[in-house]
């Protein structure tokens, strides 16, 4: 009596199964995020959609390449390969031919401030999900093996998307130049010096820093019974250690008060012109503004680049614009490719004319209206899906700490006014902060 009292006294109380605490929830249009967390830091986000019988499961990781060190660049990309390797549990393979079994699509991506991992599953298959990756974020095999089969994929990735890549290779050297200080000077795939370096230890070494409960925010989107959630959370991530998180120390990068050049020679037709102006930090009031002025200047042919540079003086094939969405100031990147036969410089001269217009005057209302529905329809867009609706909580929480600043960003984009675009466009669009990379074809390279 006793062994059968004891056992069925432990299974009702609250103190012999670990805590998944209620938080928060954070509105998110008309439905509520909820927010959870595990005794071992283990963040979870639920919000419940039942418009399709699918789950979105996803792992994001606060960990990219800011988090590496000089010589050791590239380690969060190449844990993106790893990730999906052998684990204690589980044969090389066994990850996704589960998962395909099942009806599942998954994949990965990492970048400068996060990495994360999604699963899209049907509904009844969300257990495995589950099972998968808290089996992963602990178990994973990292030895000689593992390491220097995806090395090769890596360095390979390399070669294809950067040195053989044109404009892969001067983005690279765009972002090389404009900053000194700041880890966003080395490329998310990592120099290849150091990807031809990496050992099993410096993988342990990362692996048990980063993937760990305690740095992971788990989003699950979708139509599932929130109790079911709640205890296969509970049961599968409980066992699992936090780790100690080093803090991360801020290196600010520091003003720039000259217009920095690099010219390239590349094995391409036409010139290309890649030009970095100093952007805001994507939760910085500067930042919706700007993407406004971007969308305005180079989305779509009506807008003003593509009409001057494109459709009336025929100076370039291709021209596009976008403000970075960091967690820290990152940059105003613009693109072009001349056409035969036309230069960077004759470009340079009708892009400064164009850029003292928007520093010195109005948008008009029309091309406020159109930019700012533009990029309403792009964000609804990409909230259709349980998948789009994970990202985006996701990300809004790994960069921002807001996992509902998908919502307040349309709420800002919906306000913002002609003189904001203006005053945003004084700020950033300076020449003296500005980064360029010129690529010639058959022409020397030579840095200014």
């Amino acid at each position: 009596m006793k062994r059968s009292r004891k056992p069925a006294k432990k299974r009702a109380g609250s103190v012999a199964e670990p805590a998944l605490a209620h938080e928060a929830n954070h509105a998110f249009g008309d439905a509520q995020i909820e927010r959870y967390r595990l005794a071992n830091g283990l963040t979870l986000l639920l919000l419940h959609d039942a418009s399709a019988p699918v789950v979105s499961y996803s792992t994001w990781y606060r960990v990219g390449s800011r988090h590496e060190k000089p010589g050791k660049t590239g380690l969060a990309h190449f844990f993106e390969h790893l990730m999906f390797n052998e684990t204690e549990h589980l044969e090389a393979g066994e990850f996704d031919r589960k998962l395909e079994e099942s009806g599942a699509e998954s994949n990965a991506a990492t970048w400068f401030d996060w990495t994360y991992y999604y699963e899209a599953l049907p509904k009844q298959s969300l257990g495995l999900a589950v099972k998968l990756e808290s089996d992963r974020m602990a178990h994973l095999v990292l030895r000689k093996p593992q390491v220097e089969s995806e090395r090769e994929v890596v360095s390979n990735e390399r070669r294809f998307r950067v040195d053989d890549d044109v404009e892969g290779a001067a983005n690279e050297e765009l972002y090389k130049l404009a900053f000194t200080k700041h880890p966003y000077h080395w490329p998310t795939i990592g120099w290849m010096k150091d990807i031809e370096g990496y050992t099993p230890a410096d993988c342990k070494a990362f692996y048990k820093t980063y993937y760990a409960p305690n740095n992971a925010t788990v989003i699950v989107v979708g139509d599932f019974a929130k109790a079911d959630v709640l205890a296969k959370v509970k049961r599968a991530y409980t066992p699992l250690a936090a780790a100690k998180i080093p803090t991360e120390e801020t290196r600010r990068e520091p003003m720039q008060k000259k217009e920095r050049r690099l010219v390239l020679k590349k094995p391409t037709p036409t010139e290309k012109m890649l030009i970095g102006y100093r952007g805001p930090a994507l939760g910085d009031a500067d930042h919706v503004p700007l993407s406004l002025l971007s969308e305005i200047l180079f989305a779509g042919r009506a807008s003003r680049l593509y009409k001057k540079l494109v459709t009336e003086l025929e100076l370039v094939s291709d021209l596009r614009g976008w403000v970075s969405t960091f967690r820290d100031p990152g940059l105003f990147e613009m693109y072009f490719t001349m056409r035969e036969g036309h230069t960077a410089a004759e470009v340079s001269s009708v892009l400064e004319v164009e850029l003292a217009r928007v520093r010195d005057e109005l948008v008009s209302e029309t091309e406020l209206d159109r930019a700012k529905a533009r990029q309403e329809l792009a964000t609804l867009q990409g909230l259709e899906t349980a998948s789009g609706k994970a990202e985006q909580i996701g990300f809004y929480e790994t960069v921002l700490g807001d996992p509902a600043g998908v919502m307040r960003r349309l709420d800002a984009l919906r306000s913002v006014t002609a003189e904001q675009i203006r005053a945003s466009a004084k700020s950033a669009l300076l020449r003296d902060s500005r980064t360029v990379v010129v690529v010639l074809p058959n022409a020397a390279s030579k840095a200014s």
